[in-house]
């Protein structure tokens, strides 16, 4: 690879661009920086930046068949070996402010064993602790290994978000036990949520082993060991994400249950106080015809004894629906 100065790459107007000094540090990359074959070099971009952009669909320094890719055509977790490099896209939780986290950011890299060409357009809050690990000293040495210690951070942050769903579901849970139905839309949002990670984890999952069976040259067997146990972490978290789907549809047939039981009770209720009064319904819309010949129509106490009468009843029909084990 020719040398490659600063002053070009600043060109594409990068978040940060920094060259490796093989001993876990970095030197950044600025106008008065070099970027030579000695060390590999990583700059991160926003292709939503129009001089980014430019500069990816312009540069020599990537292939043609991972420019699209880098610049925003690529969602879904996957990896595309071409020639000696690889274009990885990923996907992370959105940490970023007034954004819900299951609207995932998606990350996409070009690496091989010199270069490192990120590219995202939110921000990608898994990368604070690669690049400080780098400005401190104790970062990546090598292009296989900064993969790594990306991978192992976007799984952490993958497995905070799913100890916090964990939590709410385990809260859900609580509510059921308590006999409290949950606010509307909470455990909706919650399930989508799940589903949502389940669908893009599963394939980051299988990229992350791949990734640890290919024998790429810029990647040492460390690294590929490393790998492999970042993909295993990630498929037990897939594991916990399975259980917690199956939890919410039992937490929804839980709720379907206590709506349906509180509206049994209602209708219940209901259907007995007309029994109660049905008898006296029934009496009073036979005394209450307006013809001649009722009983007590002449008598000054006749109505007050009507009214005991059917007191009398109520409490009878009252004690006899208890008596059966109805009330």
């Amino acid at each position: 690879m020719e040398t490659i100065y600063g002053s070009s790459l600043k060109e594409a107007d990068a978040v940060y661009a920094c060259q490796f000094d093989g001993q876990g540090g970095m030197t950044s990359i600025d106008m008065n920086g070099l970027a030579t074959p000695a060390q590999p070099f990583w700059q991160h971009l926003d292709y939503h930046n129009p001089k980014s952009y430019r500069w990816i669909m312009d540069t020599d320094l990537l292939p043609e068949t991972v420019k699209k890719g880098l610049a925003g055509e690529s969602f879904r977790p996957k990896i595309v070996r071409t020639g000696d490099g690889t274009m990885i896209t990923l996907r992370t939780i959105n940490s970023n402010k007034s954004e819900r986290p299951d609207q995932l950011v998606t990350f996409r890299i070009y690496i091989n064993a010199e270069i490192i060409v990120s590219s995202r357009h939110r921000k990608v809050h898994s990368l604070e602790q690669v690049l400080s690990d780098l400005q401190n000293g104790i970062g990546a040495k090598t292009t296989g290994h900064w993969l790594v210690e990306m991978a192992d951070a976007i799984t952490d942050e993958v497995g905070n978000f799913i100890e916090d769903l964990h939590d709410n579901l385990i809260e859900l849970e609580n509510m059921i036990l308590e006999q409290r139905t949950p606010e509307r839309g909470g455990l909706a949002l919650l399930r989508k949520q799940l589903i949502i990670l389940r669908r893009y984890m599963a394939p980051q999952r299988d990229v992350f082993a791949r990734l640890a069976n290919e024998k790429l040259l810029w990647m040492s067997d460390e690294d590929r060991h490393r790998m492999q146990e970042i993909a295993d972490r990630l498929g037990r978290e897939l594991d916990d994400l399975d259980g917690c789907i199956a939890r919410t549809a039992i937490i929804s047939d839980e709720i379907t249950s206590m709506m349906t039981d509180a509206m049994n009770r209602r209708t219940y209720t209901m259907s007995l106080l007309a029994m109660i009064f049905l008898p006296t319904t029934f009496l009073t819309g036979l005394f209450g015809v307006n013809l001649g010949g009722i009983p007590g129509n002449e008598n000054h106490l006749g109505f007050s004894i009507f009214c005991l009468l059917l007191l009398g009843l109520i409490i009878f029909v009252a004690w006899w629906l208890k008596r059966s084990k109805w009330l």
